[in-house]
């Protein structure tokens, strides 16, 4: 790897990779077990009080919200026999990560980094489900009217991304797909917003990000998506040991309600994304509207694929542990993370059998 690029993706020790994704392995190594505390959903064994649920990024066209608001003829705090409460705030699944390690969420949504991320800043988590992402979640745009027009010229090119995402994992891949690497371009680490910002302006050739976020850029810059780029990432609902281990059947019902809101969210696309927009999630945009309902009809959202989850399998645990291992080599990751016997550990086999016999319903 090259002097410019091995400085550009070193980020290298643990504090300097998670400044820049937003959360901060270091902090996760950091929080002592010690501090923190009995479960808000009870005492470790006792009975079961409430759930906290955390929502991530804005929550919109997300069977979370379906879930929170009781749309679609949901009901969860019924099926559980207890209140929930709705942490959020989270710009991304890390930090909930973070929250899970101090004792104040149960459950949540986490993409496979996240996970990776768990295991090696020893969050006390417990892999429910997993799903691969959209294939076609992840666009690498240009400007109209470039020269660029495959992958193949990106070589030499400056391409914007934020770094230890599932973009830099697309990007990896879609490189290697043309014979090319990381050495071959100018990579610039940004986050979406600035980096849109540097798309916009110029400053970059090109930009890589997922939905919906690619798709609004595009639609608001009239810029070109490349063709075959694909997502390869895995997502994963996730819980708390305490919550997951002395409540099973509590968990079970969450991932149920889950899949059957994400279900609902699929076969009634316009319904859904006009109660989210009278929610106000979309604020005044028409565009942001329409944008999300042809995201939802194509399926090409994070959760997109929660309709169809399964207890883990053999293909989610290969698939994230070549995620970590690609991060490890890139020097995102300073240590080899050990996915592979970390999700196959025999201690999650009850749960596991509870989530599938729900799931089987």
């Amino acid at each position: 790897m090259s002097p410019r690029v091995t400085s550009q993706l070193r980020a290298l020790d643990r504090r300097g990779f998670l400044r820049a994704a937003g959360a901060g392995v270091l902090g996760l190594s950091a929080l002592s077990l010690t501090g923190c505390g009995a479960s808000a959903s009870g005492a470790a064994g006792g009975p079961l009080t409430e759930v906290r649920y955390a929502l991530i990024g804005d929550g919109k066209a997300e069977p979370g919200t379906i879930l929170r608001n009781n749309l679609g003829g949901f009901d969860l705090a019924t099926d559980l026999g207890v209140p929930v409460q709705w942490p959020s705030g989270f710009p991304a699944s890390l930090p909930v990560m973070e929250a899970v390690k101090s004792g104040s969420v149960d459950f949540s949504f986490a993409t496979a980094t996240a996970v990776i991320y768990a295991i090696g800043g020893g969050v006390p988590i417990v892999p429910l489900v997993a799903y691969p992402l959209p294939a076609n979640e992840v666009d690498i745009l240009v400007p109209q009217g470039s020269d660029i027009k495959s992958g193949a010229d990106l070589r030499g090119r400056k391409v914007a991304d934020h770094r230890g995402t599932t973009g830099t994992y697309s990007l990896v891949k879609y490189l290697e797909s043309v014979g090319l690497t990381l050495d071959d371009i100018e990579y610039v680490n940004l986050p979406a917003a600035d980096a849109e910002a540097a798309f916009a302006e110029g400053k970059v050739d090109a930009w890589i990000s997922w939905q919906p976020t690619i798709e609004l850029a595009k639609r608001k810059h009239n810029a070109v998506a490349l063709p075959d780029v694909k997502t390869y990432d895995y997502a994963f609902f996730v819980a708390s040991e305490d919550f997951a281990f002395n409540h099973p059947d509590a968990a079970a019902t969450l991932v149920r309600n889950v899949r059957d809101a994400q279900r609902w969210i699929d076969g009634n696309p316009e319904v859904a994304v006009s109660a989210f927009a009278e929610l106000g999630g979309f604020g005044n945009s028409d565009l942001e509207e329409q944008v999300y309902l042809d995201l939802v009809k194509a399926r090409r959202l994070s959760y997109s694929g929660a309709g169809e989850f399964t207890a883990l399998d053999a293909a989610a645990i290969n698939g994230t542990q070549d995620l970590a291992d690609n991060f490890h080599d890139l020097g995102v990751y300073p240590d080899r993370v050990d996915v592979t016997t970390w999700l196959q550990d025999s201690r999650f086999d009850s749960i596991k059998s509870v989530i599938t016999q729900a799931l089987a319903k």
